[in-house]
């Protein structure tokens, strides 16, 4: 693994919210649904006795230059959402502890022929595994006004998403919108001045949600941590939006992503989770000063309860 590849966000609070921020090695079986450069997975097999085993989940071609070369590790190369299948595969169930670092790795974000980065001009593609899918040139090429503005609104809560979306649709009838910046001159007349980067930073954040189906896998991966984590196991989730953190919170809580807190006769909270922080960790503010990404990271932590839907 490379440090440039991807430096793991509040590494220590992720050990800690899995329970394993102490001195004793630990056996079982965890999960680190978002491999990436492996620096979380590397930090919790540290953690592991020879019992232990830990599988990694990165649906990133890219992220198997890092697999660790240690038998207790598996690295499979799929969308964390397909977990259960694979882990049974692997007589990897039931988990003591899940975490998972969702959003776009730094190696992601500083290869521009993914198109991710608004700093590199690049293909604008967007895809987390470019093996599957359509990129994002093929999407904005051929999307309606209305599902364009509908995305532009839910993903990238955006003022006024109708006009960007036609923006999009006579821009591309003159030429077609190949690569990332082709994008960004398209839309720049509506640019707010003084906030240019935040605005394209939205508009590419609600492309790249909506192209991989991101939320729709991280609800597949909470509503699927019920069944494959045992009673007393962690579920550590560190989200870098409110759009996420906002699913992973009501489902700590509730069980559902409506946030519908069910109680039984003595008034006593029916949910297949119990949150172990009121607000979400943060990282502290040195982390924040040596790694950007960390400035957004929100880490929300719960244990899985006898209760069974």
């Amino acid at each position: 693994m490379t440090t440039s590849y991807h430096v793991p966000v509040m590494l220590n609070a992720s050990l800690e919210a899995l329970d394993l921020g102490g001195d004793v090695a630990r056996g079982g079986s965890w999960m680190d649904a978002t491999f990436g450069g492996g620096g979380h997975s590397r930090a919790i097999l540290a953690k592991l006795g020879p019992g232990g085993r830990l599988f990694g989940f990165d649906q990133d071609p890219d992220a198997a230059a890092n697999a660790l070369d240690d038998s207790r590790f598996t690295l499979v190369a799929a969308n964390f959402r397909y977990a259960p299948q694979f882990l049974r595969a692997h007589k990897g169930l039931p988990l003591d502890g899940l975490l998972a670092d969702l959003g776009v790795s730094s190696h992601q974000f500083d290869t521009a022929d993914r198109g991710f980065s608004l700093r590199y001009e690049g293909p604008l593609d967007m895809r987390m595994n470019p093996g599957t899918g359509e990129p994002a040139s093929a999407w904005l090429a051929k999307a309606e006004v209305s599902e364009m503005t509908q995305v532009f609104r839910r993903y990238g809560e955006l003022n006024r998403p109708d006009k960007l979306a036609h923006r999009i649709t006579a821009a591309r009838q003159e030429a077609p919108l190949n690569t990332t910046h082709d994008l960004i001159r398209v839309l720049s007349p509506s640019a707010p001045r003084g906030k240019e980067n935040k605005f394209y930073a939205r508009i590419f954040q609600a492309i790249r949600i909506h192209i991989n189906d991101e939320l729709g896998a991280l609800e597949d991966l909470l509503t699927q941590a019920v069944g494959m984590l045992k009673p007393g196991g962690r579920l550590a989730v560190m989200s870098y939006h409110s759009l996420e953190d906002r699913l992973v919170k009501h489902f700590m809580r509730s069980g559902n992503f409506d946030d519908d807190v069910k109680r039984d006769m003595k008034g006593q909270i029916q949910a297949p989770f119990h949150p172990l922080v009121r607000k979400a960790i943060v990282a502290d503010d040195a982390e924040m000063e040596t790694n950007p990404r960390a400035r957004s990271a929100r880490l929300r932590v719960a244990e899985r309860t006898e209760w069974m839907p």
